[in-house]
């Protein structure tokens, strides 16, 4: 049985997140109060194997009432497998893999059962993180700004700066540290700023039968066609104001506006419409950042890299150059998230996802049988 803790108590947090890339399920461990970061713990990584990104790929875009039970499958024995290797957390936040996102439509859609994963784990899991914000009008995403936020005053950052997650689709989050709380005005600005990587997944796996373009090895072969680049930026998608988000299929004709290039020049306008993207989501950030941090699989493409150092007016670096594992970033995020949801705290605010009040989204679950977990 466990000790009663109080809300100032530190506890061991064990964050799962499956983006829309589709390679994999990461895992990472956070020690926090719901406020502070107080330490990293381990991490670890579960790919998926071709066979189950396919399954995956599949389900791209369905709902509950579709058939999704394959996918289901591979999602839930994916995170158990990974997330059993971590006994002595306290508490899991699960994300689950979103299928669907329609934030001005049908809603949105994790796919997995927190409950089904908290009985077979015996430990508690937060989960279903978007749907309080988007019942408050909200987008649902992007939901790593106050964790971000954290890791800004946890680097001892003194002056504004901005996270950039380039995953499957890329979002930035600005963030000003001065500002102790992260649902105060004035604290954070958070956004999609378009597609990522997805699009170039996709290219590359029809093209290649590769899952991506591994150090941008093809994109530097080629060539970015402007007429491409200008179509892709006339989308009306960049001129809203933010908080804004986007599915990972919002932008589905990307791959058909380089569909007679070669490969070479596909995948380097696909990689230019990328940074291209966060270019014009800079327009919208309260002022300039001192430096921009990138996350996720972008940052380890060093031709996404060197568009954007090439375009953007501050100093672009990996998170790895503060110290912070850009690979589990996401995961450690929802570790935080979880913690706060246990602790009634915010998760989301209107500046983060347009929600009309700061709002703490999330399911708790409790293994069915346990005494007190």
């Amino acid at each position: 049985m466990r000790k009663t803790q109080s809300k100032e108590t530190p506890v061991l947090a064990l964050g799962a997140m499956s983006g829309t890339s589709l390679d994999g399920v990461d895992a990472a461990v956070v020690e926090t109060d719901g406020h502070r970061i107080l330490g990293f713990g381990g991490s670890d990584y579960r790919p998926y194997t071709e066979a189950e990104r396919a399954v995956l790929r599949a389900a791209l875009g369905l709902w509950p009432e579709d058939d999704v039970e394959a996918a289901s499958q591979v999602v839930m024995e994916a995170h158990a497998a990974l997330l059993s290797r971590f006994p002595e957390v306290d508490v899991i936040g699960f994300h689950g893999q979103t299928l669907a996102h329609q934030p001005r439509g049908r809603g949105t859609h994790q796919l997995g059962d927190g409950q089904a994963l908290a009985d077979r784990l015996g430990r508690r899991v937060v989960w279903d993180f978007r749907s309080a914000d988007m019942e408050l009008g909200g987008e649902g995403a992007p939901l790593a700004p106050f964790f971000h936020h954290a890791c800004a005053r946890h680097i001892g950052a003194d002056a504004p700066l901005a996270f950039l997650n380039m995953g499957g689709v890329g979002n930035l989050t600005w963030v000003d540290p001065r500002i102790p709380r992260p649902e105060a005005e004035g604290a954070l600005l958070a956004f999609d700023t378009g597609p990522a990587n997805a699009p170039l997944n996709d290219l590359m796996q029809t093209r290649r039968g590769q899952a991506f373009d591994r150090d941008g090895a093809l994109a530097a072969e080629g060539e970015v066609v402007e007429g491409a680049l200008e179509l892709f930026l006339d989308d009306p998608y960049f001129s809203r104001m933010p908080p804004k988000s986007l599915d990972r299929n919002s932008f589905g004709d990307m791959v058909g506006l380089v569909g007679e290039l070669g490969d070479a020049d596909a995948a380097a306008t696909l990689t230019g419409m990328a940074a291209a993207s966060v270019l014009r989501g800079m327009d919208h950030c309260p002022s300039p950042p001192a430096r921009m941090l990138v996350t996720g699989g972008g940052r380890m493409n060093p031709v996404l890299m060197e568009m954007l150092r090439a375009t953007l007016d501050c100093p672009v670096e990996p998170v790895e150059a503060v110290g912070l594992d850009g690979d589990m970033l996401e995961a450690q995020a929802f570790a935080y998230l979880a913690v706060r949801v246990m602790r009634g705290l915010p998760t989301s605010c209107a500046s983060t996802t347009g929600v009309r009040m700061a709002v703490g989204g999330g399911t708790v679950s409790r293994p069915r049988g346990a005494a007190t977990v």
